[in-house]
């Protein structure tokens, strides 16, 4: 027998071998999809009064004006008709060659194949001439009002990225080429990641963006020294092993949205916020929220301030001694941290020395990206879908976040994934995104309506327990940073907020970078840096024209102004004691529950 015979009967071995393994995914899949749960329609996406309206709207200025369309569309079968005929001639002079493609350079299409050979160099360029004439005609919809015409762009900017050639198996040179090289061993390897992807998610799809066997919270994830010293039904409270001999007398408390876990602050030693602030000799708390299931629909705004915050403030007061503490709010954390210092000006609470707050949104006039998803048909439908589940499952959160960002988290992956057969990576900040949390029913309808979208803490104000409170009643010492290229809690809105508190000490910073990596930034990467402007705050646009740009990162910048407000330095202080003793180490046991729904 050949050495040719015995590699073409390997070769028919593998084939028959995965031909078996699809057959069993196939039915996997098809179970998998049978469990898929039923959710509210209005989840999927937008109602179609969104399109009816832009279709409306685009026909009505045509009659109007013909000739504006007119010239839109022969611009477009203009250039699809040269693009054709190029392609044509090409192929008429006996050569595989592609046109010239002066195109811009799009990194989806980095296979050297999508600009040499006629049929991927034909499908890319007709393809962006599509997504061209597409975004061209719905900016040029000058009738529609501001928000329709923010949601039509961004929903027709997703279609236009769905139907990237790219995302299509025999339209993608790279799956094509993997599975040639591979013998088909890739796309099974991608069927079997797709079937794991859907039986992880009750049916639906969700891809899997980092290796979840590669990180343990507590072992090679949030591994701050530390100990949980409270707990309650709404959090635990960790208390951080001092590593100096001296520490500042005002404790640091700091509430983590809880959106996703607390650990995007220590995810390895070498971009631990928290194991920093420890080094700078302050005594640090962090809020670990539980990850709620059905039994807290009923949990809202109110129990979350009394029994999350205030009950962590109080905590932190009695087990150091102290009547004040310096506190830290990320996020939805920082927005809710507001509407319990406006509540505890008004009670006459004075607990809180000064509040940091990170990429945090109180002026929701301006929702940024993310606003696209808060209109009546979306938050109606998470109405309907909260009352009968309890919770707002994380699924929904992650998947639309996801969308903020479709081609990095949603079609590369899933053409990694599904496509090239590869293994997600072993990626600690992608780790991190995948472990979110629920959110209470209640807790949910009322941050989406009263302060998404009715912004209501920036206008007639918004209850806490009974009573409302505004911006301007937030008066302590402020220090808030936002993020330049934020797409959830856009720098700008971040401001406007923050202009409207009623605090005569404010220090505002822009970051270099986005929602996370402009926070997450240590100082020894010397990665991006910041602007500064201590000028009186007017106006966003003035306050960055006059503002200086400071390269490396802020976090020692606020480390100098937090500690000008921190007290003397005493004797560090140990975790746990006959009154508070240690009930775990950290991370604790919330971070890792994973409630059934």
């Amino acid at each position: 027998m050949t050495t040719e015979t015995k590699d073409d009967d390997a070769r028919l071995e593998r084939l028959n071998a995965n031909l078996v393994r699809v057959d069993e995914l196939s039915r996997r899949l098809a179970a998998a999809l049978t469990h898929r749960k039923q959710v509210d329609m209005s989840l999927h996406g937008p109602s179609q009064e969104v399109y009816l309206k832009a279709a409306a709207a685009y026909v009505a200025e045509m009659m109007q004006d013909p000739s504006k369309i007119i010239e839109q569309q022969v611009g477009y079968w203009g250039k699809t008709l040269k693009h054709y005929v190029q392609a044509q001639h090409a192929l008429a002079q006996g050569e595989l060659k592609a046109p010239a493609d002066p195109g811009p350079k799009d990194r989806r299409f980095g296979n050297p194949l999508w600009d040499s050979h006629p049929f991927f160099n034909y499908l890319k360029q007709q393809y962006l001439m599509n997504a061209e004439a597409i975004s061209g005609a719905v900016s040029g919809i000058e009738t529609l009002d501001a928000t329709d015409k923010k949601r039509i762009e961004y929903f027709s900017r997703q279609l236009v990225d769905m139907f990237s050639p790219t995302n299509f198996l025999g339209t993608n040179p790279d799956a094509l080429e993997r599975a040639v090289a591979t013998d088909g061993e890739s796309l099974v390897r991608g069927l079997e990641n797709l079937v794991r992807d859907i039986e992880s998610n009750h049916g639906d799809l969700l891809v899997t963006l980092a290796d979840r066997d590669a990180f343990h919270v507590g072992e090679n994830i949030a591994t701050a020294p530390g100990s949980v010293v409270f707990r309650n039904h709404m959090l635990e409270l960790i208390q951080y092993t001092p590593t100096t001999e001296k520490v500042h007398q005002t404790p640091l408390l700091i509430f983590p949205p809880w959106i996703n876990k607390f650990y995007i602050l220590d995810l390895k030693p070498a971009n631990s916020l928290i194991r920093w602030i420890v080094d700078q000799g302050f005594t640090l708390f962090v809020v670990s929220w539980v990850n709620p299931d059905a039994s807290y629909a009923d949990v809202g705004m109110d129990d979350y301030i009394r029994d999350g915050y205030m009950a962590a403030i109080n905590e932190v007061k009695q087990i150091t001694g102290e009547k004040q503490i310096n506190a830290v709010g990320y996020c939805i954390a920082g927005t809710t941290l507001s509407l319990t210092l406006a509540h505890m000006q008004k009670t006459g609470d004075k607990s809180v020395k000064s509040a940091t707050l990170f990429t945090t949104l109180t002026d929701f006039s301006d929702q940024g990206e993310v606003g696209v998803f808060l209109n009546d048909d979306f938050i109606d439908g998470i109405e309907r879908q909260v009352a009968v589940d309890g919770v707002l499952d994380k699924f929904f959160m992650s998947k639309t976040f996801s969308f903020l960002r479709s081609n990095d988290l949603i079609y590369q992956p899933a053409i990694k994934s599904y496509m090239m057969g590869e293994a997600p990576p072993a990626f600690d900040l992608l780790f991190w995104n995948g472990d979110g949390t629920n959110l209470p029913a209640k807790m949910a309808v009322e941050y989406l309506r009263g302060l998404c979208q009715h912004d209501e803490f920036a206008r007639q104000g918004f209850p806490v327990f009974g009573e409302r409170v505004r911006l301007a009643d937030v008066k302590v010492p402020l220090c808030a940073i936002a993020c330049e290229t934020d797409h959830i809690a856009a720098w700008k809105s971040s401001f406007n907020g923050v202009r409207q508190m009623g605090s005569k000490d404010k220090t505002f910073i822009v970051s270099e970078s986005g929602h996370i990596a402009g926070i997450v930034n240590p100082p020894s990467k010397g990665k991006y840096g910041h602007y500064t402007n201590d000028a009186q705050m007017t106006s966003a646009d003035e306050w960055m024209q006059g503002a200086t740009f400071t390269p490396g990162s802020w976090w020692p910048r606020w480390g100098e102004w937090l500690a000008a407000r921190s007290g003397k330095m005493i004797a560090a202080r140990v975790p746990g004691d006959s009154t508070n003793p240690v009930l775990a180490p950290s991370p604790g046991t919330y971070v890792a529950a994973v409630p059934s729904l």
